[in-house]
C-alpha cells in the first residue's frame, strides 16, 4: 500500500512547535523545483532560499497537503510566494538550528497549480448576489 508523503505533515508539526516555543521558523526550499514561486534575485548560489515564515512576517500562510503559499516583502515590494512541500528542503528554528531537513523526493509529483491571484476575473466563479425574501 502507498502512501501519501509525510513532509506536509511534519512540516505543519514543526512550525507549531517552533512558534510555540517562541522562536523564529525558517523555511529552506530549493528554489529551481518545478513550480516554486519565490523571489529569484534572493537565491543562493545553490539554488536554495531561506524563508522566514513567522506569524509576524508572512500574511495568508497556507499549508496545505501539497503546498506552502503566502505573501511577504521583499526589499518593501509584497510578493505572493508558492512552494510545492516536494520543494522544501527543511524547517528550523532561527535562533538555535532545531527542525529537520529533509530528503529530496526520488520523484516529485505533479507540481500543483498556485492559486489564481485574488481580484482576478474567474468565470466560472459567480457574483454573490442578494435577493428579498418576505
Amino acid at each position: 500500500m502507498t502512501m501519501t508523503s509525510s513532509r506536509p505533515y511534519m512540516i505543519r508539526a514543526l512550525y507549531e512547535w517552533i512558534v510555540d516555543n517562541n522562536c523564529t521558523p525558517y523555511l529552506l526550499v530549493n528554489a529551481h523545483a518545478t513550480g516554486v514561486e519565490v523571489p529569484q534575485e534572493h537565491i543562493n548560489k545553490d539554488g536554495q532560499i531561506i524563508l522566514n515564515i513567522a506569524p509576524a512576517s508572512v500574511v495568508d500562510l497556507n499549508m496545505l497537503d501539497d503546498s506552502v503559499s503566502f505573501s511577504a516583502r521583499f526589499g518593501g515590494v509584497p510578493r505572493q510566494l508558492f512552494i510545492p512541500c516536494y520543494a522544501v528542503l527543511g524547517i528550523y528554528a532561527r535562533e538555535n538550528g532545531q527542525g529537520m531537513v529533509f530528503e529530496a523526493e526520488a520523484e516529485p509529483p505533479e507540481p500543483p497549480k498556485p492559486p489564481a491571484p485574488s481580484g482576478s476575473d474567474d468565470s466560472d466563479s459567480k457574483r454573490p448576489s442578494l435577493r428579498v425574501v418576505k
